[in-house]
């Protein structure tokens, strides 16, 4: 995988002239709203009769089933290889959701904001400093700073209000946010297409995990009430069909490290619609977590011109 990375680090001229920076950061910010609608929905599924398993069922299941006839249609698989499929499924498929499902069965709406999505900026940019040698423009530096600051305080009162297990929670999306980061980056430097995404974390993540769901996993889906069910089922799909292939347009027009960041703004966002909805109190530290946050979003999605083009993103610097 690292040796494919690197020998398609280089970006076709013309697809990094092919850019649309307005486009990119609309998605972007639509995505912000899908994921953090998604952590409150997720927080309330893990608190229902159902297990993460259904949930996951539900989201692959659905998703697949909607996606079949385009990806039929399209046939976006020719051309791309198997070990890509794979890799795209791991990081960003069934585990990269199982991780998140079952964090929230341990720790509250909010946290997953703050270690799912609001370490992703930082995370991003390490990984394409160490793994890509793409050394970050300073702002961004300290973007991440502020961001990684703004994480920790917001934990902090998140911590002291959660139960024992909530270390247990806070570790499982770290682990998924690590994973994510992966995920952006090499959808940068594969160059994946919206169909690709529907074919790798639709259809054929539906084919392998709802067979397996359906014959091996626990389930309460008999004994769950019916507005459960249509809640998830409907909700979930959002991510798949629509939040995955919004990302895809998001990187490719504005970059991973400029996506990133700015759905690192899903932690506010998730925070206060978690008070709102589910009435999880937030502390001073959280709020002045969340100012710190923003401004660390402002200063690593924020270049100087003469950084745009093809110095601006992860997999378009030479």
């Amino acid at each position: 995988m690292v040796t494919d990375t690197v020998s398609t680090g280089r970006q076709d001229p013309k697809t990094a002239q092919d850019t649309n920076p307005a486009l990119g950061i609309t998605a972007a910010v639509i995505i912000v709203f899908i994921w953090s609608g998604w952590l409150i929905v997720s927080k309330v599924g893990a608190e229902s009769a159902l297990t993460i398993f259904d949930i996951a069922g539900l989201r692959f299941g659905l998703s697949g089933l909607v996606s079949l006839p385009i990806v039929l249609y399209f046939k976006p698989w020719r051309g791309m290889p198997v070990h890509r499929m794979v890799v795209m499924a791991i990081l960003a498929g069934v585990p990269y959701v199982l991780l998140g499902y079952a964090a929230f069965t341990f720790a509250p709406a909010a946290y997953g904001g703050v270690f799912m999505n609001g370490v992703l900026p930082a995370m991003t940019l390490a990984l394409g400093w160490i793994w890509l040698k793409e050394r970050p423009l300073r702002s961004q530096v300290g973007g991440a700073a502020l961001i990684i600051a703004g994480a920790v305080l917001a934990a902090l009162d998140v911590v002291q209000a959660a139960a024992s297990g909530a270390w247990i929670g806070a570790l499982l999306f770290l682990v998924a946010a690590c994973w994510f980061s992966v995920y952006l980056i090499l959808n940068r430097l594969w160059g994946v297409t919206p169909l690709q995404v529907l074919l790798v974390l639709s259809v054929l993540s539906g084919l392998v995990y709802v067979p397996i769901w359906f014959f091996f996993l626990p389930s309460n889906l008999a004994e769950a009430p019916t507005s459960q069910i249509l809640l998830q089922g409907t909700y979930q799909m959002l991510p798949n069909l629509v939040g995955l292939n919004l990302l895809t347009l998001a990187v490719r027009h504005v970059g991973a490290s400029v996506s990133a960041a700015i759905m690192s703004a899903v932690p506010s966002l998730g925070a206060i619609l978690g008070l709102v909805l589910l009435g999880e109190a937030l502390g001073p530290l959280t709020w002045a977590g969340i100012l710190v946050l923003s401004l660390g979003i402002l200063l690593t999605s924020l270049r100087p011109r003469t950084a745009r083009g093809d110095r601006s993103a992860v997999g378009q610097r030479g």
